[in-house]
């Protein structure tokens, strides 16, 4: 059983929220209570120990942002995933790298929400496409990987995924096969104990490899 956790400073979208989660999770989720600011949140994590922190980034972006940070540096077993309208470059940015394990938007479907719980208590990093492709348009990766102990094709290759380039693409642009590049991608991963594309480009931004395009 899922213990799940829903801020959203708006009681009436969180009530959907929790009557949508719990009707369609076949009983694998059990939203434990509905905190409608962060402070309150903060004292119900104390209370119920929830695997997830569903919350809302709220209007005063800074809070809930604080809130993040907190959560994960007292109870560094509760995985906080972000289900909010925001995606400017500031608030993903912020969000991800004070530790949000996932950021999703309002607008996702009732089978991807489920989903995205679910896959999240599996450890992996569930961003919406939407804010996966604002991001990768509106960044450039930087060069501080070096401490990440790769190889110069490494980061290059590097540069490339987290620039949202395909294998295909990322092949032709270095004259190599696309087997090359997925075995290079492959070694990039295990290196920095990351599952997949997605996660990697997640790790780019918590560690300021990337940077904003202004």
């Amino acid at each position: 059983m899922i213990k799940l956790l829903i801020l959203e400073s708006q009681r009436l979208i969180g009530e959907g929220f929790k009557s949508i989660v719990e009707s369609n999770c076949s009983g694998e989720i059990e939203v434990v209570e509905l905190a409608t600011d962060c402070s309150k949140a903060f004292e119900l994590c104390k209370k119920h120990s929830p695997d997830i922190l569903l919350m809302d980034l709220q209007a005063q972006i800074q809070d809930a942002i604080e809130a993040i940070r907190l959560v994960k540096s007292f109870f560094n077993n509760i995985k906080v995933v972000i289900l909010t309208t925001f995606y400017d470059y500031n608030s993903v940015y912020q969000a991800l790298k004070h530790g949000a394990d996932g950021y999703l938007l309002k607008d996702i479907a009732t089978d991807n929400l489920v989903s995205a719980i679910r896959n999240t208590m599996l450890g992996l990093t569930i961003i919406d496409d939407k804010v996966y492709r604002f991001i990768m348009d509106n960044s450039y990766i930087t060069h501080r990987n070096e401490r990440f102990q790769l190889t110069e094709r490494e980061k290059t290759v590097l540069e490339l995924v987290a620039n949202g380039k395909s294998n295909k693409l990322i092949a032709s642009d270095l004259c190599i096969t696309e087997g090359r590049v997925k075995n290079i991608i492959t070694s990039i991963l295990r290196k920095l104990n990351l599952s997949d594309r997605t996660s990697l480009a997640v790790f780019a931004m918590k560690n300021d490899l990337l940077k904003q395009i202004v």
